[in-house]
């Protein structure tokens, strides 16, 4: 049976005006043009669906029958094909993430890959920023929303942590502490330092466990990203204590777990009471879930140190 969407609009604005020329000023169309449809719709179903005499027109039974079936199905596929839209509208865009440098390198480009895979009409944008800088985009809207270490001044902002990522020891292969199966913090007392500069999220919460073990800091030398911070351990100018999912891949280095353990809170943050794009939420929802994949990973490689 071969019945069109538009015989079938063409039927019911017929019932509904009992008029064709009516029918047709309603449709934006020809009075010959809804009379053909009609005609078309009769011979396909082999069925008489209008009496017309010369002052209306008027549907027979199977008419009736068919007025009512027809408007409850058309009625349901409007809303099938609005949901259907509405769900495409929603996954096409730009959504911009500011994010620290780590997170930057070790999360989100799988989180990218997987949106490029799951929503091919969606774009990302990353700002690869420090903490700083990440804080600031996100407060005055620069971005939808960021990746940062557990902001100090968390009430600023709607936040969400989606990772805890412990903070490990990198020392070269013939510093005594390699030694070691873990390493006490107790045991930094003395040692010369390499650490992330104070424009990093993780440097707040290193000096802070420092402290808190009264350990006296010599800290030698700082560095805006971990990589920088690797090649100077390498170059034997001190350890360095760094974020778990920021690992050097030197052979010259060795990692190690740190006693007791702290962790970093790795937060997704957006403007205070501001709600987030439809596309924006697809991108903050696959971030979670990619950090949550990324932290077994991640607990299965650390054990094997």
């Amino acid at each position: 049976m071969n019945i069109s969407l538009r015989q079938l609009r063409a039927f019911l604005a017929v019932a509904k005006q009992r008029h064709f020329r009516r029918a047709a000023e309603s449709l934006h169309l020809t009075q010959p043009a809804i009379s053909r449809h009609i005609a078309e719709l009769e011979a396909e179903l082999n069925i008489r669906l209008f009496d017309r005499n010369t002052r209306e027109v008027v549907p027979t039974d199977a008419g009736r029958y068919l007025q009512s079936a027809v408007e409850r199905v058309l009625d349901e596929l409007e809303g099938v094909l609005a949901h259907v839209h509405s769900e495409s509208e929603r996954r096409h865009g730009k959504v911009r993430v500011a994010a620290v440098p780590t997170l930057s390198a070790e999360l989100m480009p799988s989180c990218i890959a997987a949106c490029t895979r799951n929503y091919p009409e969606l774009s990302i944008l990353l700002h690869d920023q420090s903490q700083t800088l990440v804080l600031e985009s996100v407060r005055g809207g620069e971005v939808d929303f960021g990746l940062a270490i557990e902001p100090s001044d968390s009430d600023s902002f709607d936040s969400e942590t989606i990772m805890h990522d412990p903070f490990v020891l990198v020392c070269r292969n013939d510093h005594p502490l390699a030694q070691r199966a873990s390493v006490p913090w107790k045991k930094l007392q003395g040692e010369k330092l390499v650490l992330l500069d104070h424009s990093s999220g993780s440097r707040r919460l290193i000096d802070r466990q420092l402290t808190a073990q009264a350990i006296e800091t010599n800290v030698v030398q700082q560095a805006g990203h971990t990589h920088a911070a690797f090649r100077m351990v390498e170059a034997g100018l001190g350890i360095s204590v760094t974020p778990g999912l920021s690992l050097p891949t030197s052979k010259l280095l060795t990692v190690r777990p740190l006693t007791p353990t702290v962790k970093r809170a790795i937060t997704l943050i957006r403007r205070r009471h501001r709600s987030l794009s439809p596309v924006a939420e697809l991108v903050w929802a696959q971030i979670r879930e990619t950090a949550t994949q990324l932290a077994q990973i991640q607990s299965t490689r650390l054990k094997s140190f």
